[in-house]
């Protein structure tokens, strides 16, 4: 919520303004979709129905697949004697109807506040199960009230490795943790890492379980997905390089596993552009001892060649980017890259280093910026309307928001609601780079044609 103060005679009252239309979504969610990246591994919400049905509700609607999120269904008598007995149940029924590899856990604003003690009931759970081959079950604390969807994600990811990462035998692979991030991301980074001959673990993979193939019959249970024994053996490999680190909270997997098992630590911001994907692949090069290879020397070059021609569309332009912090740093120095001014960068989260991040990863100084955090889409459209701006970047959270004040939205990141394919959009990478380059100055050359009284059909 945001607060503000009073008149100065009145400064020990404060008036609270409520949150409209949050610039961020729930951390169950985040952390459901990372879960949703191993293989064989089943989300379990420990809280009420209607969290796991929020949360189907809007992975479904991205990702345009199906996807099973259990709950523990914790009712009225649960919230006030507890929710063991329910969860209990649902690791029963999961377990017996799915025959998963992993359950992950991921309790609610519900389960914390009431108290449930989840891993005192673990502890019960396979107390009672032992010898009768139980599946893997890994909890994260996932309220609401103490994070947003990327905390969520992030805190999945890192309850799964510090469960399951050991020590091991040194091998030759890579560990790649790529944040939140689309399908179509997931598979571009495979295939860099492909062509450098590079064997690499990448944590959580959802490129094949949310953007799968279509089925003759239903399964329960998608393929793809991180295997088990790969996520074992990531205590072991020769490094991890871990994307999209801004905005996290306490120790990262990368750093955890360095201190824990020695294993060589690399974090980068996403790669979005040519300088922040060359990054990615100087280590790359580094770690396979091969140069850029050149099917993505090809990719740099053409993309390089395509700034050139647009830079008179978007050269100047004043851009709105919101989402998540990595996500809007990432964004936000691809568009200096390209010659547009990143004027106000907003994410939902609270992320009071923001302005901070902007600061080190800008090489210009744009007089006017604003970094705001822990905002909502109300706020921004005030803000918006002050800094002048002439496209917005974000999901589609923000389409009423372009509605209204009359400027076109280029849709990233997640959700996408109103368009198919937003599981298939592309950001990282000198491809991803070259699709989102191309998807803003469209945009930008379809809303002057469409504002013009001519219709110019040359531009």
């Amino acid at each position: 919520m945001l607060m503000q103060n009073t008149r100065p005679a009145e400064r020990a009252q404060r008036t609270f303004i409520s949150t409209r239309n949050a610039c961020k979504l729930c951390s169950p969610l985040g952390a459901s979709i990372a879960y949703r990246g191993i293989e064989k591994c089943v989300p379990l919400i420990h809280g009420s129905q209607g969290c796991a049905t929020y949360i189907r509700r809007y992975v479904i609607s991205h990702f345009k697949e199906p996807i099973d999120i259990a709950s523990s269904n914790v009712s009225e008598e649960g919230a006030i004697f507890g929710g063991g007995e329910n969860f209990k149940k649902a690791l029963d029924n999961i377990a017996r109807q799915y025959q998963p590899s992993l359950i992950g856990v991921a309790t609610t604003c519900l389960s914390e506040t009431i108290g449930d003690d989840v891993k005192f009931y673990l502890e019960q759970y396979r107390a009672g199960k032992a010898g009768f081959g139980m599946p893997e079950i890994v909890h994260a604390s996932t309220p609401s009230y103490r994070g947003t969807h990327m905390d969520g994600f992030h805190e999945a990811v890192s309850a799964v490795v510090r469960a399951l990462a050991r020590r091991g035998e040194k091998h030759d692979g890579i560990n790649l943790l790529p944040g939140f991030v689309s399908c179509e991301d997931l598979r571009i980074l495979k295939s860099a890492c492909e062509a450098f001959g590079l064997s690499c673990t990448i944590l959580p993979d959802y490129s094949e379980t949310l953007d799968g193939e279509s089925w003759q019959e239903y399964q329960k249970l998608s393929t793809g997905g991180t295997k088990i024994d790969d996520i074992r053996r990531m205590g072991g490999a020769r490094a991890t390089i871990q994307l999209g680190t801004i905005g996290t909270a306490g120790e990262s997997v990368a750093a955890w596993l360095e201190r824990k098992f020695g294993v060589r630590n690399f974090a980068l911001l996403l790669p979005v552009g040519v300088m922040q994907t060359d990054r990615l692949m100087e280590i790359f090069s580094e770690l396979s001892g091969l140069p850029l290879p050149g099917q993505l020397a090809g990719e740099r070059g053409r993309l390089i060649d395509s700034y050139i021609d647009g830079h008179k569309y978007v050269f100047g332009k004043k851009a709105a980017i919101y989402g998540e912090a990595d996500f809007i740093c990432a964004v936000a120095a691809f568009l200096e890259e390209i010659g547009m001014v990143p004027a106000v960068c907003a994410t939902g989260a609270k992320a009071a280093d923001l302005k901070q991040s902007l600061e080190r990863l800008l090489e210009n100084t744009h007089p006017g910026m604003q970094a705001i955090d822990d905002t909502d889409f109300a706020s921004l459209e005030g803000i918006c309307k002050e800094a002048g701006v002439d496209i917005l970047i974000g999901n589609s959270k923000g389409y009423w928001l372009a509605r209204r004040l009359g400027i076109p939205l280029v849709r990233a990141g997640f959700p996408v609601h109103d368009r198919i394919g937003g599981q298939r959009l592309a950001h990282l990478g000198y491809t991803g780079a070259q699709q989102l380059f191309d998807r803003i100055v469209n945009t930008m050359i379809e809303h002057q044609q469409n504002s013009s009284p001519v219709g110019y059909s040359y531009m």
